[in-house]
Parts: structure tokens; C-alpha cells; sequence
């Protein structure tokens, strides 16, 4: 497989022989309103330029997964760029219905069962905050890509670390795991994604694992940098097992 960090949460991945494009947030810097109620909120999203362009990113992309709606996640450059008969992979029957309801033809929701040209597309939880912020960040999902040629690869998506992370951990047993772990925070209600300290629970939870970590730095609401996640890294002695690349890089496994 080959993984290539485009941007915040994006993703193209390259398994099985098919180019999946996941959480495509396509718009050219400083397009979008900030997330309200949240630090740099004088900065227009996305804060950083994508490393190619958008005519690239999606070039021989063979399907879509889009782990839920918010803007940074699939954004109107996204929807406006890609072509409308893409097989397309979400994770519930309202999101389903709104992408369609935006002129995509081939829309399915992803199930524990999903199989797409010979990949195993498994849905797995995840919980988008603790407490009471959940009711407000909404429903999410990951995805763990299977094939008998590949490593097992799981992206965990918008997700603290919690209980659920771990029995999907226990169940799939991943090589390859990519977390978003940029902490972003509103003014209230602590963590929505995956900070320093649950980027550690992962890694002690799946210790022999790569484990790619994205999310960081791209939307106003960030929380925790590059470089206190590295510092952190090396600290803890992880540095040849977990990863933060810089947008447009690329690992094979």
C-alpha cells in the first residue's frame, strides 16, 4: 500500500491495486469561514495551500470514503471537482442521501461487511469528543481496508481515544493505522479528535503498528503542532513507529 498525506485529514490511498481518495477537503487556502467559537478565529480555512493541485489530487482515484460531512472533511471544491459517477462511501443513510441529493450517482453506505473490487471496506466506531460536545460534533466512522495481498490498514478518523478505538483495534489487528491527531478544540468541551496522550494509548494499544497521524494544523481550531507531537515522539522513544508527515508525503508499506 501506499499512503499520501494531501492535507488535514485527507488521504489518497493506494491498496489492493484500486486509489481510494479519503476525506477530501479540496479548497484553495484561506476559502472558508473558521469554526467558530475556537482559537485563530482572524484565519479563513483551510490555513495551508494543498501540495498539488486539486486536478492531481484526484487524478485515477478509483473511489471515494467520506467519514461524515463536516466541511473539512468534504468541502463544495470536493464536491464541485470530482466526477458525479465516482463510487462514493459513507457512513450512514443521511449522509447518503445528501451527497446524492448533490449529484452523486453511486453512493453506498459502508457496513461491517462492505467489499469493493476484492478490499474488505469494514466500518468501525468513533466517538467525535467526550461527553457532551458529542452531542453537538455528530456521528463519525473509520474504515479498516483488508485484502489478502495488504497489510491491514485502519483510518480511525475524527476520533478520541476511548474504548471503542481499542476493540476495533483487538478485532483487526492493523499493520497500518492513521489517527487525526491535531486536538482541535472549541472554546469548550475539550478534545473532538485525537490528542498527544491518546496518539500514545494507540501506540500502547497496537505497539508493533505503523502509525501515521494527520489532522494537524490545517483548520483553525488546532490544538496540538507538528512539533509538540514530535518532541513528544521522540520523548517517548516512538519515533520508529509513529509518523506525522508534512502535507504531499508519502509512505509504502
Amino acid at each position: 500500500m501506499n499512503i499520501k498525506h494531501i492535507r488535514n485529514a485527507t488521504l489518497v490511498v493506494e491498496y489492493a491495486g484500486k486509489r481510494f481518495l479519503v476525506d477530501p477537503m479540496l479548497a484553495e487556502k484561506g476559502t472558508i469561514p473558521p469554526f467558530p467559537n475556537s482559537p485563530r478565529q482572524d484565519q479563513m480555512n483551510p490555513l495551508i495551500s494543498l501540495p498539488m493541485s486539486v486536478e492531481e489530487v484526484i487524478k485515477d482515484i478509483d473511489a471515494v470514503i467520506v467519514t461524515h460531512l463536516h466541511y473539512d472533511h468534504w468541502d463544495d471544491t470536493a464536491n464541485e471537482a470530482l466526477p458525479k459517477e465516482i463510487k462514493l462511501f459513507v457512513q450512514n443513510e443521511e449522509d447518503a442521501e445528501q451527497i446524492r441529493n448533490e449529484g452523486f450517482k453511486d453512493v453506498e453506505v459502508l457496513t461491517e461487511e462492505t467489499v469493493y473490487e476484492g478490499i474488505q471496506l469494514i466500518k468501525t466506531k468513533g466517538e467525535h469528543g467526550r461527553g457532551e460536545i458529542l452531542k453537538m460534533a455528530g456521528f463519525v466512522c473509520g474504515v479498516v481496508f483488508k485484502h489478502q495481498d495488504e497489510k491491514t490498514l485502519y483510518v480511525a478518523g475524527d476520533t478520541v481515544w476511548y474504548e471503542g478505538v481499542q476493540e476495533e483495534l483487538d478485532k483487526h489487528k492493523p499493520e497500518v493505522i492513521v489517527v487525526n491527531s491535531g486536538d482541535n478544540q472549541f472554546f469548550q468541551g475539550g478534545s473532538l479528535v485525537m490528542n498527544k496522550e491518546d496518539v500514545y494509548e494507540v501506540y500502547k494499544a497496537a505497539p508493533e503498528a505503523k502509525i501515521i497521524c494527520v489532522h494537524m494544523e490545517a483548520v483553525n481550531h488546532w490544538n496540538l503542532s507538528r512539533e509538540d507531537l514530535n518532541s513528544f515522539i521522540n520523548e517517548k522513544d516512538l519515533a520508529s513507529n509513529v509518523f506525522v508527515p508534512v502535507e504531499g508525503e508519502f509512505y509504502s508499506f
